[in-house]
């Protein structure tokens, strides 16, 4: 089953993709939105209104996720590409929703970074429950879904970021 926050003229809609460009609009305002319902996989196979999109007006999946934790730095031959070592526990930061976008939407790029994007295919995992210390055979239970995302992070920063990136802001 494939599902999908869709942007319309009255907001977002969640839907069930049921072929391209087609679709089953839900009762929720996002996908966010239903994986947060009791039995969320039930409402998303429920008969809904039929609805025609264009990929363009996909929006992030969880277009305003409570968090966003990467784990950097684990790919061993993206590492050694780099000049990097692998660390020997995870790199983890956190990204911003604001910094999510739909499937095909553009990305704004500062004309001083062009030169140093990188891009990388992600691993996506909604964690559906609250966890902690959550023992190794009951972690896939707390998965709702997995998907694929892309980065498109910067290799390298410049030394004098804050005013590249006041540049960016102010054009």
């Amino acid at each position: 089953m494939k599902l999908a926050t869709l942007r319309t003229q009255f907001g977002t809609t969640a839907i069930r993709i049921d072929g391209p460009g087609v679709g089953v609009e839900l009762d929720f305002d996002d996908v966010g939105q239903l994986l947060q319902a009791e039995d969320w996989c039930k409402s998303a196979q429920l008969s809904g209104e039929p609805i025609a999109f264009r990929e363009q007006d996909l929006a992030p999946v969880i277009p305003t996720p409570s968090k966003i934790i990467c784990v950097g730095v684990n790919y061993a031959k993206h590492a050694r590409e780099m000049g990097r070592e692998l660390p020997e526990q995870p790199t983890l930061f956190v990204k911003f929703p604001e910094a999510l976008t739909g499937p095909y939407d553009d990305i704004y790029v500062p004309d001083w970074a062009t030169s140093k994007l990188d891009y990388e295919g992600e691993l996506a995992v909604v964690i559906g429950s609250r966890a902690h210390n959550v023992a190794m055979a009951d972690a896939a239970v707390m998965t709702t879904r997995c998907g694929i995302s892309s980065g498109v992070p910067l290799n390298s920063m410049p030394a004098n970021l804050s005013t590249a990136l006041l540049d960016s802001v102010h054009g």
